[in-house]
């Protein structure tokens, strides 16, 4: 009897604490997006979408004009698109981008989408003064971004994301150029974008 009294409890103390690793285990993964501010967390799910958007439209502009840099650019952004979907993923977030091409969520970014491909169907230097907007839009988010979150994580992918977008816009700008057009920035200032313009490419951490 003494024995078998000793085996259920020694069953209850291992019960016991398999149940509360388990409850500790699904605390620390729920509990993962309460770390980030709710301006990080928005932030974050905007981005994600943002990138999916510039992919998205240089898919379509390589499908209507052929140009390499549209092809080049969005495969670019893919890789942006999965560095978000990677912090995503480690503080528990579900993904908001649709695996649609062209469709968003974030009924601002499908506004946008949309009228963003009337503007590049007009013609190919249209095409690429919108990649030059998108980048631009990119680069002044990102910054906004950058100051609301005291991730170090989130900040190297900010700031690996930014850097990108600074190459992506000197290319956009040097084709504007070679195609007798003209660009100035929407979003960011006019002293940031000749800066930008003026320098080499960046290598972005590689």
């Amino acid at each position: 009897m003494k024995k078998l009294i000793r085996f259920l409890s020694v069953c209850l103390v291992l019960s016991f604490t398999i149940f509360v690793s388990s409850c500790s285990k699904n605390d620390n993964n729920n509990n993962t997006e309460s770390l980030l501010t709710e301006n990080e967390k928005a932030d974050l799910l905007q981005l994600r979408e943002e990138e999916k958007l510039a992919r998205d439209v240089y898919l379509y502009e390589y499908d209507k004009y052929g140009l390499s840099i549209f092809s080049n650019i969005s495969n670019s952004e893919q890789t942006h698109m999965t560095q978000v979907l990677n912090i995503l993923k480690a503080y528990n977030i579900q993904d908001p981008a649709s695996s649609v091409q062209g469709v968003f969520n974030d009924e601002k970014l499908q506004t946008l989408y949309d009228n963003l491909l009337v503007e590049a169907d007009k013609s190919l230097l249209d095409a690429l003064k919108v990649g030059a907007t998108i980048e631009d839009l990119d680069i002044e988010d990102i910054t906004v971004f950058l100051g609301r979150t005291s991730k170090s994580d989130i900040s190297t992918m900010y700031e690996s994301l930014a850097c990108g977008s600074r190459n992506h816009l000197r290319s956009y700008y040097s084709q504007i150029v070679a195609y007798g057009g003209t660009y100035s920035p929407l979003y960011i200032s006019e002293d940031y974008f000749n800066s930008i313009i003026n320098s080499s490419n960046e290598n972005c951490g590689r």
